[in-house]
């Protein structure tokens, strides 16, 4: 099998413990396990130290990958629990038990693809070593559940080793996610008589179109009132940087706390260091000794809609496929819900053909789904990069081709920098449009395999010393060294540039060699660059008004503020805030009347401000952003650190805020305006002030000399619990940029230890 070269890293210990443990009894209740599986679970614990550094993060080191294993997931379940069992909720189509019915329609759609029956057969047919990791996965979690009467699960009280298939890749929305709720709950809500259906001329929304209303953060920059959800992934090469080593940076942008910091290690060659989404078992971006990786959300098309033409036969449901009619599958999904008196069940019957579940209908037609779903290699692949210690090795890593939404930007000690753009695109006949649902009936449309690495977009070591990914398309990231779009089909990348994709070419074109320093400094860049031109244009506005037009003398203190303002990013800037109030409200003016084909591309507010909004629409907004202010904040004149603030007072997931309660000034902004750093806020019913929740949530720079070198933040803490002294201590260092030192290696730890410890003691 591919990356076999990394098997051998896992010890026969391991795989024994596996087959063992398969034998042994488990119980419904983690609270309630027999002596002998508690006494086995504690001698697993035995060969697990945790050594938890003065900022809480855990260093976990066993002695093979799986004790390594039990080991980050119970530390990651002391930090937070509840967040661990609510991504397993949503992954296992279990979150309307704890939720209600109103988390009906997300189950379904997640059960449609994500079968618990069908991931326990595929666990038995997992290879050994990623079984042994499975189960000690189980093990961790169970064992903190045993040790910590005190906590209380919603719904999962008991952890299989199989459920960790179904939670395989650690990206913030996931693929499934495109499936429009509103649409699938009009499809299931609806009897599916018998009778003959016909074929309408109308085509149902495009995938895209239905994408954007599921996930808009995802597809499109200028949705309003949303933060889009990416990353920032910059890689230098050694001959570009003074000490002439590798550097990277990491810097993804999700909710925040929707991942743990930690090191996992064992005596098998494993030492990865980074950012874990809760409740998986792999470093998901970070580093090892020798290389890192940063992932940033894809444009890439793996997703696609077929129209089913469907007929009734004998009171079965048959899909036309050539000449032929075939049976459409039928199997019963059963949910259970929680209600005022108890738990409730609701049945579906749930319908697939050759393509994929059906997940809506336009008329008489049908409309399935197709996307990746291979369980074992994406948890494979997840867990074998992280031992990639070299570029041809972590190569070996993407031949699974099990990553459909990522992007990977790489760098290693040898001094390579690398791009891998998503490594799971079905090759497709390019005579068909791919971004419509196509024809289901028509074979030609079926996909043939996939694209092999070779095949995809990849970069290695470009002229111009530097790569990077901002969530635009990769045509531009690389300077003149860039990938070409002719080169590859079009189906590769449905994005476009970015404002943050304009402020990366920026800086990074003809800059001079860099260090750790400098990289951190380019991360925090205050600059702007959505403003370049639609400041211009309503200076020009407002000069070519006539002197007895009242908004001249309206205006001119405004105008001025923008005129004079450098389009830099501070707390104590006045002009920011006009700037963001003004940018905010012409988006809401301009954005109806653009194209949704243009509004993809993400600058086209920007591009219709400039050349096309009326003198009217840009000083009426910029009057109307003048009036918001002063009404909220008593005058337009108010810097932005007094608006814009990071708050956490409690561990919810859904987080309460409160203007009464502390909170602290934070001077960077959205990236829609092109921050680099960004900082997803805005007010909440009860507030005046915006509060984040969205944006920069672990930054980390990276070198890669004869040792390590690393600094990073997160967002807030690593503890979940507001009473640890680990659950704000690092916001001040987050907002101002300050990333501290990373502890990578034993002796960095010495004088920096808060605690040395086995999981339960």
């Amino acid at each position: 099998m591919p990356c076999s070269q990394f098997l051998g890293r896992i010890s026969t210990r391991a795989l024994l413990l596996a087959a063992i443990a398969t034998l042994l009894p488990a119980t419904s209740n983690a609270n309630a396990q027999s002596s002998t599986e508690l006494a086995r679970l504690q001698h697993e614990a035995a060969q697990v130290t945790i050594t938890r550094d003065d900022w809480g993060i855990a260093h976990v080191n066993g002695k093979t990958d799986a004790d390594a294993v039990f080991g980050m997931i119970y530390a990651q379940a002391e930090d937070d629990y509840p967040r661990i069992e609510r991504n397993y909720l949503v992954a296992l189509g279990r979150l309307s038990e704890a939720e209600g019915e109103s988390a009906l329609w997300e189950d379904l759609r997640q059960q449609l693809f994500i079968d618990p029956v069908e991931l326990q057969r595929l666990y038995t047919q997992s290879p050994a070593w990623l079984q042994a990791l499975m189960h000690a996965w189980a093990d961790g979690l169970n064992y903190y559940l045993a040790t910590h009467p005190d906590v209380h699960p919603a719904v999962l009280h008991h952890f299989e080793p199989w459920m960790a298939l179904s939670f395989t890749e650690g990206s913030i929305g996931g693929d499934i996610e495109r499936v429009n709720l509103k649409a699938l709950s009009a499809f299931y809500t609806q009897p599916h008589e018998a009778g003959t259906a016909s074929v309408q001329p109308e085509l149902p929304p495009t995938p895209r179109e239905l994408a954007m209303l599921a996930n808009p953060d995802r597809f499109d920059p200028d949705t309003l009132d949303t933060e889009p959800q990416g990353s920032n992934g910059i890689v230098i090469a050694a001959p570009h940087t003074v000490d002439h080593h590798a550097l990277l940076l990491i810097n993804p942008h999700t909710s925040f706390f929707f991942r743990s910091e930690l090191q996992m290690s064992s005596d098998e060659g494993l030492n990865a260091y980074g950012a874990v989404t809760w409740g998986q078992f792999f470093i998901y971006q970070g580093f090892n000794d020798r290389a890192g990786w940063m992932h940033t959300s894809s444009g890439v098309d793996a997703v696609d809609e077929y129209v089913e033409t469907v007929t009734t036969r004998n009171g079965n449901w048959l899909y036309k496929y050539g000449g032929e009619w075939r049976p459409v599958t039928e199997r019963k999904v059963t949910l259970r819900y929680s209600t005022p008196s108890g738990i409730a069940t609701r049945t579906f019957t749930v319908y697939y053909t050759s393509h994929g579940p059906v997940i809506s209908a336009d008329g008489s037609r049908w409309v399935t789904m197709r996307l990746m779903n291979i369980p074992i290699a994406a948890l494979e692949q997840s867990y074998l990069r992280t031992k990639a210690r070299t570029y041809s090795e972590y190569w070996k890593t993407m031949e699974l081709q099990a990553n459909s939404s990522n992007n990977t930007l790489f760098a290693d000690a040898d001094g390579d920098i690398a791009y891998f753009h998503g490594n799971f695109i079905p090759r497709r006949d390019p005579h068909f449009d791919f971004t419509r649902p196509v024809d289901g009936s028509d074979p030609a449309t079926d996909w043939h395999g996939l694209l092999s690495v070779e095949e995809t977009p990849h970069l290695l070591n470009p002229k111009s010393g530097y790569i990077f990914n901002v969530n635009n398309w990769p045509w531009a990231g690389s300077g003149e060294s860039s990938l070409k779009a002719s080169d590859f089909p079009a189906y590769v990348e449905m994005g476009g540039e970015t404002a943050r994709g304009q402020h990366a070419i920026r800086l990074l074109t003809n800059h001079p060699d860099f260090t750790l320093d400098s990289l951190l400094t380019l991360a925090f860049d205050s600059y702007l660059p959505w403003f370049d031109k639609p400041i211009p244009a309503l200076v020009k506005a407002w000069d070519n008004l006539p002197q007895n037009d009242p908004r001249k003398a309206q205006l001119v203190a405004e105008v001025s503020t923008l005129r004079d303002w450098d389009q830099r990013w501070s707390a104590d800037s006045v002009a920011t805030s006009l700037a963001i109030f003004w940018g905010t409200e012409l988006r809401s003016t301009l954005t109806p009347k653009i194209a949704p084909d243009a509004r993809i591309a993400g600058l086209a507010v920007q591009e219709y401000a400039a050349k096309q909004a009326t003198p009217d629409e840009l000083l009426g907004t910029l009057a109307a952003a003048s009036a918001k202010l002063t009404t909220s904040f008593g005058t337009w004149k108010t810097p932005w650190g007094q608006i814009n603030r990071f708050q956490r007072i409690t561990g919810d997931i859904q987080q309460p805020f409160n203007d009464a309660a502390p909170s602290l000034p934070v001077g960077f902004t959205s990236s829609v305006w092109g921050s680099l750093a960004a900082f997803g806020a805005h007010a909440y019913p009860n507030t005046k002030k915006w509060y984040g929740t969205v944006g920069n949530s672990f930054v980390a720079i990276v070198e890669f000399g004869p040792r390590i070198r690393a600094r990073a933040v997160t967002a807030g803490g690593e503890s979940g619990h507001p009473s640890s002294p680990h659950f704000d201590d690092e916001a001040q260092r987050y907002i101002s940029g300050n990333l501290r030192e990373v502890y990578f290696y034993p002796d960095q730890l010495k004088g920096h230890t808060e605690r040395v410890y086995h999981p339960g003691q």
